[in-house]
């Protein structure tokens, strides 16, 4: 470096800076990617896992080889491991650019911060508490601290319907968009007719709010029918201010009862079709229809399918506009992206916050106008400041520091996304079409054809979580045990479900109901982990079992062989060890041979870490890697509240 007051030399003056460059040494003028490997191909690629799948095992292989590790993502829609040029084709060019039709890419041609949102989407936290002062006191500290927007919820449980001036005194409306939400169907039109007459006679209102009108939302939770005449008289009354629309097509209550993201897109274009024809018998016109819609999806953890879908859900409603003949530019659907409610769990509820963080960045990524993030406690009722504060932070973070909102459609080009993004659109629009062949959605949910379709898709995945298939982190996966949950006020029902309407359902309820139940019984159930074998080959069958059982609520002490059973306080035992000790013959190695001294020792149920295809004597049962958990735990709990043996377990089962 030069000396302070000195000159740096110029370039040409430094040693060797005329020396020839080794050709070897030039940078070409096309640097090709992998330039110096040989090319690989796809049937390269499909020998090689084919070679790693039957070392595993795997002796009969689909053919292709990728459909052995191919992944559901929705009803009828799957993932392949690898996706390459030859699997979409000439799709990319027909998603088009941002701002234009399809809309796939977006439905704004610049940044998000075009829709008025300086910067990022518009970050919407939502409010529920009765309490007035504290909710007032809540919707300023979010103002003031990154929020862009407001949804409160109205009516019975929540948020007073007469308090909405005093709850909204010192909110610039101007500046801040409102939507609001009945807590139920009368009170859905009273929150809808509070905040008309609350910003009557003003021009000024900021664009981006919504009287959350969604009738068909409200049958889809109660099972009660809905009338959708009056909507039009509320949208013309909303047309007075510009930019605040009055119907929301909230998809959630759909994904709320287990829908996958086909079932999710599909209801919600019936529904947005059946206001549109609501909207148009009542006397607006169809261009005035489509500007009073606004769609609620829901963002999951799973990244890539909410990114997918809510670039399919562009589509899809772009496809409606076009066949009914709507002007292309009132076809781009306004979407408000909000954080999985089946993803929260009540347990270890601090994963949430990366749950909800992974949920945000996708709903962006994936271009939603709106995002509100659920604070992590949600399941566990209304939030405190600590949480909403989180909440909102997740999407300043993500804005803000680091720079989600700059880019346009980030995941467009990707063959995987575009791919999946075809996938869906194709699936939703099949069933969106039999909805209608239907009658539409008003008679598709009275006679139960959305129930049971749903419910379908639900018990799908319901099969791979009690499999821990699709695995829950903190629940299903390293449970915590000693966790102390925090104390929240219970949380109002919005849509309090009744007969005939969808039920409401979490990914985490069926552990979680286990978890409370062995939290009740003193001293908490146990199994008696019984090692076979060095601590280096029954370390990892150990540590399985005791995630396993642990995931239940189930205590796991552990001892080598029988000695330990005594002390452990537990009739229940695992044998954990290596198939190799585990088959050590007939002596006193083997894993039949430590069972039986298990018995002598009072157990009076052994299991065996491993797979059933061990046959080993002795044994009443086996956990392994895709067992029904949620079957295993069950069993066990029971046999500790009855005392029965695995004679009586075999013989129930």
């Amino acid at each position: 470096m030069s000396s302070p007051g000195q000159t740096a030399p110029a370039p040409d003056a430094v040693p060797g800076a005329d020396a020839k460059v080794p050709a070897e040494h030039e940078v070409p003028d096309d640097l090709v990617l992998a330039g110096e490997f040989d090319p690989a191909t796809r049937d390269e690629w499909r020998e090689l896992v084919a070679g790693v799948l039957r070392k595993a095992g795997r002796e009969d292989l689909p053919d292709p080889v990728e459909d052995a590790l191919r992944r559901t993502v929705a009803t009828g829609v799957t993932v392949a491991p690898l996706y390459t040029a030859e699997d979409v084709g000439d799709l990319p060019s027909a998603v088009g650019v941002p701002g234009l039709a399809p809309f796939v890419r977006g439905a704004r041609a610049g940044a998000p911060g075009d829709s008025g949102v300086p910067g990022g989407w518009d970050i919407r936290q939502r409010h529920a508490s009765r309490d007035v002062d504290g909710t007032k006191e809540a919707v300023l500290a979010d103002l003031e601290n990154g929020a862009t927007s407001l949804w409160l919820v109205l009516g019975d449980g929540a948020v007073p319907v007469g308090a909405l001036p005093e709850v909204l005194d010192g909110v610039y409306l101007d500046l801040a968009p409102v939507a609001v939400q009945g807590a139920g169907s009368a009170d859905s039109r009273a929150a809808a007719e509070a905040f008309l007459e609350l910003v009557d006679g003003r021009d000024d209102l900021a664009p981006g709010g919504s009287l959350g009108l969604d009738p068909l939302g409200v049958q889809a939770a109660t099972g009660q029918e809905q009338d959708l005449t009056d909507l039009a008289g509320f949208a013309r009354r909303a047309a007075a201010h510009p930019g605040l629309r009055s119907v929301v097509v909230d998809a959630t209550v759909f994904h709320d009862a287990g829908a996958s993201a086909v079932e999710e897109l599909g209801c919600s274009l019936a529904a947005g079709v059946a206001y549109l024809r609501a909207l148009t018998d009542g006397g607006l016109g169809l261009d005035e229809a489509f500007g009073q819609l606004e769609f609620r999806y829901a963002a999951g953890a799973d990244q890539f399918t909410t990114i997918a879908a809510l670039r399919a859900g562009r589509r899809l409603w772009e496809r409606i506009g076009e066949a009914s003949g709507a002007a292309p530019d009132v076809r781009a659907q306004r979407q408000h992206a909000v954080t999985s409610s089946v993803m929260t769990t009540r347990r270890d509820p601090w994963v949430n916050m990366l749950r909800a963080t992974i949920a945000c960045f996708a709903a962006g990524v994936g271009g939603a106008d709106v995002v509100t993030v659920a604070p992590f406690d949600a399941a566990l009722g209304l939030p405190d400041a600590f949480s909403r504060r989180i909440a909102r932070n997740t999407q300043s973070l993500l804005v803000e520091e680091g720079s989600l909102a700059r880019v346009l459609d980030p995941a467009g080009g990707s063959w995987y996304v575009e791919a999946l993004t075809e996938d869906l659109a194709q699936a939703a629009w099949a069933w969106f079409t039999e909805i209608e062949r239907a009658g539409g959605l008003q008679r598709a949910l009275a006679g139960g054809l959305v129930r049971d379709r749903i419910a379908a898709a639900w018990n799908e995945r319901a099969e791979r979580i009690a499999h821990r298939r699709d695995p829950i982190t903190g629940v299903s996966e390293f449970a915590n045990l000693a966790e102390v949950l925090p104390e929240r006020e219970p949380a109002p029902e919005v849509l309090p479900p009744r007969a005939g309407g969808l039920p409401r359902v979490r990914a985490a309820a069926a552990f979680e109901e286990l978890r409370d139940r062995a939290d009740a019984q003193d001293p908490r159930p146990s199994v008696y982990l019984a090692t076979i074998g060095p601590v280096g080959r029954s370390a990892a069958r150990a540590t399985f079992a005791a995630n396993l059982f642990q995931a239940g609520g189930i205590g796991t002490p552990s001892g080598d062989g029988a000695s330990g059973l005594a002390g452990a306080g537990t009739t229940v035992a695992c044998i954990c060890g290596s198939d190799k000790d585990y088959l050590s013959g007939e002596g006193a190695g083997s894993a039949s041979a430590l069972a039986a001294e298990l018995r002598k020792a009072g157990a009076a149920s052994v299991w065996l870490a491993g797979n059933p295809d061990l046959g080993v004597d002795g044994v009443d049962g086996y956990v392994y890697a895709g067992c029904d958990a949620l079957d295993v735990l069950r069993t066990v709990l029971d046999d500790h509240r009855h005392g029965r043996s695995g004679g009586q377990k075999e013989e129930r089962a």
